[in-house]
Protein backbone atom coordinates (compact mmCIF):
# COMPACT_ATOMS: atom_id res chain seq x y z
CA UNK A 1 0.00 0.00 0.00
CA UNK A 2 1.33 3.46 -0.91
CA UNK A 3 0.69 6.73 0.89
CA UNK A 4 -1.05 8.07 -2.23
CA UNK A 5 -4.59 7.42 -3.43
CA UNK A 6 -5.03 7.60 -7.20
CA UNK A 7 -8.43 8.08 -8.82
CA UNK A 8 -8.39 7.67 -12.59
CA UNK A 9 -11.27 8.46 -14.93
CA UNK A 10 -11.04 8.60 -18.70
CA UNK A 11 -13.42 8.86 -21.59
CA UNK A 12 -13.30 9.11 -25.36
CA UNK A 13 -15.25 12.12 -26.66
CA UNK A 14 -16.34 12.42 -30.33
CA UNK A 15 -14.67 15.81 -30.81
CA UNK A 16 -11.25 17.11 -31.78
CA UNK A 17 -8.65 17.38 -29.03
CA UNK A 18 -8.56 21.19 -29.36
CA UNK A 19 -12.34 21.36 -28.81
CA UNK A 20 -12.09 19.14 -25.74
CA UNK A 21 -9.25 21.22 -24.29
CA UNK A 22 -11.16 24.45 -24.97
CA UNK A 23 -14.15 23.13 -22.99
CA UNK A 24 -11.91 23.45 -19.94
CA UNK A 25 -9.73 26.39 -21.01
CA UNK A 26 -12.74 28.68 -21.64
CA UNK A 27 -14.09 29.57 -18.18
CA UNK A 28 -17.58 30.40 -19.51
CA UNK A 29 -17.85 26.89 -20.98
CA UNK A 30 -16.24 25.30 -17.92
CA UNK A 31 -18.95 26.82 -15.70
CA UNK A 32 -21.57 24.87 -17.65
CA UNK A 33 -20.23 21.37 -16.95
CA UNK A 34 -17.87 21.41 -13.96
CA UNK A 35 -18.85 19.30 -10.97
CA UNK A 36 -21.26 16.46 -10.36
CA UNK A 37 -24.94 16.53 -11.37
CA UNK A 38 -26.99 19.23 -9.66
CA UNK A 39 -24.18 21.81 -9.35
CA UNK A 40 -23.85 25.19 -10.99
CA UNK A 41 -20.71 27.32 -10.86
CA UNK A 42 -19.41 30.83 -10.54
CA UNK A 43 -15.77 31.46 -11.48
CA UNK A 44 -14.22 34.61 -10.01
CA UNK A 45 -10.62 33.98 -11.13
CA UNK A 46 -9.24 31.74 -13.88
CA UNK A 47 -5.62 32.29 -14.91
CA UNK A 48 -4.76 29.18 -16.94
CA UNK A 49 -0.94 29.29 -16.76
CA UNK A 50 1.68 27.80 -14.42
CA UNK A 51 1.27 29.53 -11.05
CA UNK A 52 -2.13 30.91 -12.08
CA UNK A 53 -5.04 30.89 -9.66
CA UNK A 54 -8.49 29.43 -10.21
CA UNK A 55 -11.28 30.38 -7.82
CA UNK A 56 -14.60 28.64 -8.40
CA UNK A 57 -17.73 28.55 -6.28
CA UNK A 58 -19.71 25.37 -6.81
CA UNK A 59 -23.38 25.78 -5.91
CA UNK A 60 -25.40 22.69 -4.99
CA UNK A 61 -29.02 22.48 -6.11
CA UNK A 62 -30.07 23.30 -2.50
CA UNK A 63 -28.16 26.61 -2.70
CA UNK A 64 -25.17 25.55 -0.57
CA UNK A 65 -21.99 27.21 -1.86
CA UNK A 66 -18.59 25.51 -1.89
CA UNK A 67 -15.69 27.90 -2.50
CA UNK A 68 -12.77 26.09 -4.16
CA UNK A 69 -9.24 27.42 -4.58
CA UNK A 70 -6.84 25.94 -7.13
CA UNK A 71 -3.37 26.71 -8.47
CA UNK A 72 -2.29 25.62 -11.94
CA UNK A 73 1.10 23.86 -11.78
CA UNK A 74 1.61 23.11 -15.45
CA UNK A 75 -0.28 23.86 -18.66
CA UNK A 76 0.60 22.58 -22.12
CA UNK A 77 -2.05 24.18 -24.31
CA UNK A 78 -4.18 21.56 -26.05
CA UNK A 79 -2.48 18.62 -24.31
CA UNK A 80 -2.34 18.73 -20.51
CA UNK A 81 -3.17 20.60 -17.34
CA UNK A 82 -1.93 19.91 -13.84
CA UNK A 83 -3.51 21.76 -10.93
CA UNK A 84 -3.53 21.66 -7.14
CA UNK A 85 -6.81 21.90 -5.25
CA UNK A 86 -6.23 23.64 -1.91
CA UNK A 87 -9.63 23.97 -0.30
CA UNK A 88 -12.17 23.26 0.94
CA UNK A 89 -11.23 20.11 2.81
CA UNK A 90 -9.48 17.94 0.24
CA UNK A 91 -6.00 18.85 -0.91
CA UNK A 92 -5.14 16.95 -4.09
CA UNK A 93 -3.51 17.20 -7.49
CA UNK A 94 -5.52 16.87 -10.70
CA UNK A 95 -3.72 15.89 -13.90
CA UNK A 96 -5.72 16.17 -17.12
CA UNK A 97 -4.41 14.73 -20.39
CA UNK A 98 -6.00 15.37 -23.78
CA UNK A 99 -5.03 12.93 -26.55
CA UNK A 100 -6.10 12.27 -30.12
CA UNK A 101 -7.69 8.86 -30.52
CA UNK A 102 -9.35 7.66 -33.71
CA UNK A 103 -11.88 10.27 -34.79
CA UNK A 104 -12.15 11.75 -31.30
CA UNK A 105 -10.14 12.73 -28.26
CA UNK A 106 -9.55 11.01 -24.94
CA UNK A 107 -9.59 12.90 -21.67
CA UNK A 108 -7.68 11.20 -18.86
CA UNK A 109 -8.28 12.63 -15.43
CA UNK A 110 -5.96 11.54 -12.61
CA UNK A 111 -6.48 12.72 -9.02
CA UNK A 112 -3.76 12.14 -6.43
CA UNK A 113 -4.57 12.38 -2.71
CA UNK A 114 -2.61 11.76 0.45
CA UNK A 115 -3.79 8.47 1.94
CA UNK A 116 -5.98 9.29 4.93
CA UNK A 117 -9.05 7.50 6.33
CA UNK A 118 -11.26 10.35 5.12
CA UNK A 119 -9.79 10.29 1.60
CA UNK A 120 -10.13 6.50 1.44
CA UNK A 121 -13.81 6.85 2.37
CA UNK A 122 -14.28 9.48 -0.38
CA UNK A 123 -12.51 7.46 -3.09
CA UNK A 124 -15.57 5.69 -4.58
CA UNK A 125 -17.75 8.81 -4.31
CA UNK A 126 -15.11 10.90 -6.13
CA UNK A 127 -14.74 8.37 -8.95
CA UNK A 128 -18.54 8.44 -9.46
CA UNK A 129 -18.62 12.26 -9.22
CA UNK A 130 -15.91 12.47 -11.89
CA UNK A 131 -18.02 10.28 -14.18
CA UNK A 132 -20.90 12.72 -13.67
CA UNK A 133 -18.51 15.54 -14.64
CA UNK A 134 -17.72 13.65 -17.84
CA UNK A 135 -21.45 13.02 -18.46
CA UNK A 136 -22.13 16.75 -18.19
CA UNK A 137 -19.21 17.57 -20.50
CA UNK A 138 -20.37 14.98 -23.03
CA UNK A 139 -23.91 16.44 -23.09
CA UNK A 140 -22.52 19.96 -23.53
CA UNK A 141 -20.27 18.88 -26.42
CA UNK A 142 -23.21 17.04 -28.06
CA UNK A 143 -25.39 20.17 -27.78
CA UNK A 144 -22.62 22.29 -29.33
CA UNK A 145 -22.23 19.81 -32.20
CA UNK A 146 -25.99 19.73 -32.74
CA UNK A 147 -26.21 23.52 -32.97
CA UNK A 148 -23.72 23.70 -35.86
Amino acid sequence: MTDTIEILNERLFPVERATLFEAFADSDTLCLWWGPEGFSNRISSFDLKPGGEWLITMIADNGTEFHNRWTFDDVVSGYSISARHHEPVHVFTLQMRFADEGTGARLSWRMLFERTDENEAMQKFLHAANEQNFDRLERLLEQARGSH
